[in-house]
């Protein structure tokens, strides 16, 4: 069975050329929308992908704008809407060392290097120079993590295991 991961939903149109606006899920959002490139549309309540082709990227007010190749007006993308952009397995690329996918940190449980469990990654945001993993502890309590060599001490993710060493204040 072939695995996809998620890189954008598309959550509107934009003016009358077929374009649509998408909120990007990927890391590599020049790399994914890069004309050419082949990207998989699941709509809800479909199980089959519609295979499209990237025409057109620019980015706009927060927004990934795509068009897509044989689609050329908004009637023929209308339908498109609160679809999910995915890619296959054999899409996605090597990472260096020290980078991983969002898929790969998520669900991967977090301790402190003294044996302290913290919980496990729910989510991942990207607000500006590095990444903050959401980690959903005890009592449902959520703790930010910023991906920083400072903290993040070693990454596991066949293990699915985080070890961090907190500085202060960010386990108060």
């Amino acid at each position: 069975m072939e695995k996809w991961f998620n890189v954008g939903k598309i959550v509107n149109t934009h003016g009358i050329r077929g374009e649509v606006r998408v909120i990007s899920r990927t890391d590599f959002p020049e790399e994914r929308y890069k004309a050419g490139k082949r990207l998989y549309l699941f709509m809800p309540k479909s199980n089959t992908p519609i295979e499209l082709t990237v025409k057109s990227h620019r980015t706009h007010k927060n927004f990934d704008l795509l068009t897509f190749e044989g689609f050329e007006n908004i009637n023929e993308v209308e339908k498109f809407r609160e679809g999910i952009l995915k890619i296959s397995e054999d899409q996605l690329g090597d990472l260096n060392e020290g980078e991983y996918y969002y898929h790969e940190i998520i669900g991967c449980l977090v301790a402190t290097v003294n044996g302290e469990e913290l919980g496990k990654v729910t989510e991942i945001l990207s607000p500006g120079a590095n990444d903050v993993w959401v980690v959903k502890g005890k009592g449902g309590k959520e703790l930010l993590i910023p991906y920083i060599e400072d903290v993040v001490k070693k990454v596991d993710v066949k293990e699915k295991v985080i070890l961090i060493e907190p500085m202060e204040g960010l386990l108060s």
